[in-house]
């Protein structure tokens, strides 16, 4: 599961390689029932300038913490030990 970093979470490239957990805690959408509960480990390989998130999932991660109609959602992340 890889993702890309936004300027917010980047730090000069400090993060790439890294591996994450994250789980997601609020759609920012008013479709209900959106997080799936479940918690999915990433990688980042790669910078987003300017992104507007702090981190663009991949799909198949991103479908695995929610339903994919959500499209932006607030997350939960820390470093994987």
């Amino acid at each position: 599961m890889i993702v890309v970093a936004g300027d917010a979470l980047w730090d000069n490239g400090t993060v790439c390689g890294k591996m994450f957990t994250m789980t997601c805690t609020r759609p920012r959408n008013p479709i209900p029932h959106q997080c799936t509960g479940k918690r999915v480990t990433i990688k980042i390989v790669d910078h987003c300038p300017r992104c507007p998130s702090t981190i663009d999932l991949s799909h198949e991660a991103f479908t695995i913490i929610t339903n994919p109609v959500a499209s932006i959602i607030n997350v939960d992340y820390k470093k994987y030990a």
